[in-house]
């Protein structure tokens, strides 16, 4: 019997509500810390909360909050070295040119969807209090046009994800990758849901954890819960074998007609077919007695929820968290506990007062009490008289002692602080360089304070990887219409344009492929943990002026090679003219791989440059002399020829003279030769 929709919620939600229970009884108490963690840290007055400040509430209680400049460093730490994702091929069948397609698509997604401040929210609530997380989501481009099917992912930051974002309990794996349910709760005003369910007859809020835990007031919100749900579902599974023995794989819910008519086209053959479990992720939104709405199957095989711990451990079969906070909490107490005793002293005057009876200040009280702001030059008091007229007393009967600091505080003063510097990896003025330090002691220096963030740097791109995990299941099957233009993001944050889906021709076995198809290939999601391209562009900067004072004149060209690529790592305002002129210049030379545009300006320019006047006027002198060469080669080939011609006429001539005449006019030929040769000089 098919079960209704209504009793198919129905279940939903008491599976669901029952999943939450287990889950927030187990992680409660260690939700609680974190959240007391990140108040103590960020919050005045909550590291006096609790049983502590109720012992301290008539006295001073002051605040020197040495951990949230600790957790400051971290963070500058992090936002110098920003975590980068990439995806790189995993076999043949993935090609370079899909990868960076796949590269500048996630950056653009990220620039779009300020996916930065969510990665900052993330990384400071775990640092802070040992976990955090954001979630990427998909939305249509244009929303205000119903023709428009064109889908964006973004990433989203999750606020409080301490006390919002909860993964069963059999999810073992750090990044949540084996989750099979999460649950993410979502405040809003009663006008707002109102507004949103104005079917929900009677809104039931979904229970939020540690309501008015710490505030005095009670929130008005009603709470949601986004429910997420990963199936596997049985599908089938077809592999196509292509003329060059390739293969490529196609589920059945994408094998339509279209499909199939264009792997016949393209001649890609039927190999083998199998059963296999494709994972589907629904998602539901929940309050405290139904679901409100069934979203359905979203994009991706992943929950796109990506969880970020600060540290992390299993003790008891219980998952704990923590951040740089919890193990500072107690000296950082007592540190304020001392402070505020020495202000309390400190209060006090430190000045002996003079004690007087009450006779002896009679009528002066306005003077001894202004003293302190008027700095009279002298002081009156009445002289004191006994019953019988002799006085008895002269000056003050005594003087008040000024407090002393008790020697126990000032040793645990020095203990304290101690402490805090081995708890919170105090820098002893690392941040202050003294002249003449050299660069292995300043080298030093900063790998000991970088020290204290390689735990949270590396949790940090854990979390990062996985949500490049969840971005390309979700792009897959997203980013998939035919000839769309998208906008893409190169290394140096320029944006571009990417066509997907766009025929075209192997080079290698001319078959007809799919350029930038993101549907098909596998690839592999790796992070890189390194310094802003902003601060690698001056390293290189500083290593290029480093080079121009090792060539300097020895090789002028060479030098000044150099410096215009050091022009172009530069940044500042009125100088992308000037490095686009010498990067121009150095393809020229050869110097480094033009782009599609830059091929086409440079051939454009070539086809379209003026000849040099000195050169065309060497040209065509090369091009005269040739032809005078040629010609004097001509005649005197002609030259020859007419003496071979000559020579057989000569030759027949003689053949038709009788032997005498030949002798006869031969002998007068050598008398003639001998009568105009000169004569021979005389001798001495």
């Amino acid at each position: 019997m098919t079960q209704s929709t209504a009793d198919r919620l129905s279940d939903v939600h008491a599976r669901a509500m029952r999943h939450f229970d287990a889950i927030y009884a187990q992680q409660r108490d260690e939700r609680e810390q974190c959240v007391a963690d990140r108040r103590f840290a960020t919050i005045a007055g909550a590291q006096w909360e609790g049983a502590l400040g109720e012992q301290f509430a008539n006295v001073p209680r002051f605040e020197v909050n040495k951990i949230a400049l600790s957790i400051l460093r971290i963070f500058n730490e992090y936002r110098n070295n920003r975590i980068t994702v990439s995806f790189q091929p995993k076999d043949d069948a993935s090609s370079e040119d899909q990868a960076e397609t796949l590269n500048g698509l996630y950056r653009a997604d990220e620039q779009d969807s300020g996916g930065q401040d969510a990665y900052d929210n993330s990384f400071d609530e775990s640092t802070t209090g040992g976990f955090g997380a954001y979630r990427l989501r998909c939305e249509y481009e244009d929303e205000s046009d119903p023709e428009n099917e064109e889908q964006r992912i973004r990433i989203e930051p999750i606020y409080d994800a301490d006390t919002s974002v909860y993964f069963d309990l059999d999810a073992k794996k750090q990044d949540k990758s084996d989750a099979t349910r999460c649950f993410v709760i979502v405040g809003m005003s009663p006008d707002a849901y109102e507004e949103k369910y104005p079917e929900s007859p009677a809104p039931s809020t979904f229970p939020k954890p540690r309501e008015g835990r710490f505030e005095w007031f009670v929130s008005s919100s009603i709470y949601v819960a986004e429910y997420y749900e990963l199936e596997a579902t049985n599908a089938m599974l077809y592999v196509f074998r292509g003329l060059d023995g390739s293969e490529q794989t196609v589920t059945g819910d994408a094998l339509d007609e279209t499909k199939q008519s264009e792997l016949d086209a393209t001649g890609w053959k039927l190999s083998r077919k199998r059963k296999i479990k494709k994972p589907a992720v629904y998602k539901y939104m929940l309050n405290g007695a139904e679901v409100i709405e069934d979203c359905g199957v979203i994009a991706g095989p992943n929950i796109p929820i990506v969880p970020q711990f600060g540290k992390r451990w299993y003790i008891d079969s219980i998952e704990r968290m923590q951040g740089h906070v919890r193990t500072s909490k107690d000296v950082q107490r007592l540190k304020n506990m001392q402070l505020s005793r020495l202000g309390e002293i400190a209060a006090l005057s430190p000045i002996e007062k003079p004690i007087l009876l009450p006779e002896q200040v009679a009528g002066h009280e306005a003077m001894w009490a202004g003293d302190n702001i008027e700095n009279n030059p002298f002081l009156l008091i009445n002289q004191v008289t006994d019953a019988s007229g002799q006085v008895v007393a002269q000056g003050p009967i005594g003087y008040t002692k000024a407090p002393s600091i008790p020697q126990a505080l000032a040793a645990l003063l020095t203990l304290t602080e101690q402490d805090m510097q081995d708890l919170l990896g105090g820098q002893q003025a690392g941040e202050t360089l003294e002249p003449g330090t050299s660069g292995v002691a300043v080298e030093l220096v900063q790998k000991r304070l970088d020290m204290q963030a390689y735990g949270y740097m590396d949790n940090a791109a854990k979390a990062r990887k996985r949500g490049g995990q969840i971005w390309l299941g979700m792009a897959r099957e997203v980013y998939v219409e035919d000839g769309r233009k998208m906008k893409s993001v190169n290394e140096q944050g320029e944006s571009e344009f990417v066509t997907l889906n766009t025929p075209g021709i192997d080079p290698e076995s001319s078959a007809m492929i799919r350029e930038n198809d993101l549907s098909d290939g596998k690839f592999d999601v790796y992070t890189d943990v390194g310094p802003s391209f902003s601060s690698r562009k001056d390293a290189t900067v500083r290593a290029l002026l480093g080079m121009m004072s090792v060539t300097g004149a020895a090789d002028p060209e060479l030098t000044g090679i150099i410096a215009s690529v050091a022009v172009q790592n530069l940044e500042g305002e009125g100088i992308k003219e000037v490095q686009k002129f010498l990067r121009m210049r150095n393809l020229k030379r050869g110097i480094g791989e033009p782009t599609e545009d830059e091929a086409k300006e440079l051939q454009a320019e070539a086809q379209n440059q003026q000849p040099d006047p000195n050169a065309a006027y060497l040209a065509a002198a090369a091009q005269g002399e040739m032809a005078k060469a040629q010609k004097a080669g001509a005649d005197t080939v002609l030259a020859l020829a007419k003496t071979q011609q000559a020579k057989a006429d000569a030759a027949a001539t003689l053949a038709g003279i009788p032997v005498a005449q030949q002798k006869q006019a031969a002998e007068s030929a050598k008398a003639l030769h001998s009568m105009l040769q000169p004569d021979p000089p005389a001798k001495s």
